[in-house]
C-alpha cells in the first residue's frame, strides 16, 4: 500500500564515531571545536559516540599507540570513524587497522608538522605519517582554505576529497571595553611557542611609555617550560604589573575577560583558522595578528592589523598605532561590528562535516 501524499518518512542519521585523544573537555581551540562539532550532530539526529584514545598524542608512547589502534579495530564494522588529526597525524597504519568497512573521515585543524619547535627531522617524520594517514581517509575535513591547501599541495590529498569546515562563532554583546585610562589587551591562547606570546610580550616591552595593560587566556600545563620562560620574561622586562597570567578560565569569565576588553592581539606563528580572532570580531574588538596560516580568513582587512609572523618590528608599528590613536581603534572596531554578522554560524560548519560524513 502506498504512503499517503505528502507525508515524508523521518529516517535517523547513520552513527559515527569520534575519536579524540586524550580528555574531550580539553581547553584549546582544536576541543572546543570538536565540542562543539559533536554536540550539533547530535542535535542533527546523528548517533554520535566519543571514544577516547589515549594521552600523550601527537606524540605518543609506542605503548599508548598500540591502544589507540586496538580500541580503533574494536569498533563496529560499517560504523563511520572520525578522526581528530592531533592523533590521527602520527598513525600512519590507521588505515589497516580500520579496513575498508570502518570508512575514515579525517578532521585536520592543521598539519602536525607545522608546530613551532620542531627539530627538522621530527617535523619531516610527521610530515610522513600524516600523508600515509590521509591517504587512507574517505574524506578530509579541514578547518580552513589555506590548510585545504596545505593538504592538497604537500601532503597528497585530492581536492575533490577534502570539505572546508571553519570554526562557527555565536553571536556575542558587543564589549564596552575598561573605562580607564589604560588600554586592556586581551590574548587567548594555550602557552605553547606557536601561540607567539614571547613575541607579543617583545613588541609590548618596548611600548613601555604607552597606556596599557595585557591579560592572557590560555591553558598553562600543555607546555610548562614555555609558560615558565614567559613569565620569566615578564619579570625581566620589567613589565610586572601590566601583564597577568589568568590561565585556562571558564566561559563566563572568559565572557568578561572580552567584554572588558579594548584590544585583542595575538601573535600566532601558525593557526589552522585561529577561532579566538573570530571571537573577538564578534564582539567587536579590533585585532592585532598575523597572517599565518588561515588567520586572515578569519580577520577581514580594516578589522585590525596583521603582520607577517616572527616580525617583532612589524607587530610593535601595529601595536603603537592602536594603542597610541583612539580613533584607529575606533574604525577597526566598527569593521569588527561588521564583518561579525558574517561569521560562519556553528549549524553552518556542522552541516558541512555532516555532508563529509554521509559521502
Amino acid at each position: 500500500m502506498s504512503r499517503a501524499r505528502g507525508t515524508r518518512r523521518q529516517l535517523p542519521e547513520a552513527q559515527v564515531i569520534f575519536a579524540v585523544p586524550g580528555d574531550p573537555d580539553t581547553p584549546s581551540g582544536g576541543y572546543g571545536y570538536d565540542r562543539r562539532i559533536a554536540a550539533e550532530l547530535r542535535a542533527a539526529g546523528w548517533a554520535l559516540q566519543w571514544l577516547r584514545l589515549p594521552d600523550g598524542f601527537p606524540h605518543p608512547s609506542a605503548a599508548a599507540l598500540s591502544k589507540a589502534y586496538a580500541r580503533l579495530a574494536r569498533q563496529q564494522q560499517g560504523t563511520a570513524v572520525m578522526i581528530d588529526g592531533l592523533a590521527l597525524g602520527v598513525m600512519p597504519d590507521v588505515g589497516e587497522v580500520l579496513g575498508p568497512r570502518r570508512p575514515l573521515v579525517a578532521l585536520v585543524h592543521h598539519p602536525l608538522a607545522l608546530e613551532t619547535g620542531l627539530d627538522p627531522g621530527r617535523a619531516a617524520q610527521l610530515r610522513a605519517s600524516e600523508r600515509a594517514a590521509l591517504a587512507a581517509a574517505r574524506r578530509v575535513v579541514a578547518t580552513s582554505r589555506a590548510t585545504a591547501l596545505l593538504l592538497a599541495d604537500e601532503y597528497g590529498v585530492p581536492a575533490s576529497r577534502i570539505t572546508v569546515a571553519p570554526p562557527g562563532t555565536d553571536p556575542a554583546a558587543a564589549a564596552t571595553g575598561s573605562g580607564g585610562p589604560e588600554v586592556a589587551i586581551l590574548s587567548v591562547g594555550s602557552l605553547v611557542p606557536r601561540k607567539g606570546h614571547d613575541l607579543l610580550l617583545a613588541a609590548l616591552s618596548r611600548l613601555r611609555a604607552l597606556p596599557w595593560r595585557l591579560t592572557v587566556v590560555g591553558d598553562e600545563t600543555r607546555d610548562p617550560a614555555t609558560a615558565q620562560v614567559l613569565r620569566e620574561s615578564v619579570q625581566g622586562a620589567g613589565l610586572a604589573g601590566r601583564v597577568d597570567f589568568a590561565g585556562a578560565v571558564d566561559a563566563p569569565r572568559l565572557a568578561a575577560l572580552y567584554a572588558g576588553a579594548d584590544l585583542f592581539a595575538l601573535a600566532s606563528r601558525h593557526e589552522g583558522f585561529g577561532m579566538a580572532y573570530a571571537e573577538a570580531l564578534a564582539r567587536g574588538l579590533p585585532v592585532v595578528g598575523t597572517i599565518a596560516g588561515g588567520i586572515p580568513e578569519a580577520v577581514p582587512p580594516g578589522a585590525g592589523r596583521l603582520v607577517p609572523p616572527n616580525d617583532v618590528d612589524a607587530l610593535e608599528e601595529a601595536l603603537c598605532e592602536l594603542l597610541a590613536d583612539r580613533g584607529a581603534r575606533l574604525r577597526c572596531a566598527g569593521a569588527a561590528r561588521r564583518a561579525a554578522s558574517g561569521l560562519v554560524r556553528w549549524t553552518d560548519t556542522a552541516r558541512r562535516v555532516a555532508d563529509a560524513l554521509r559521502e
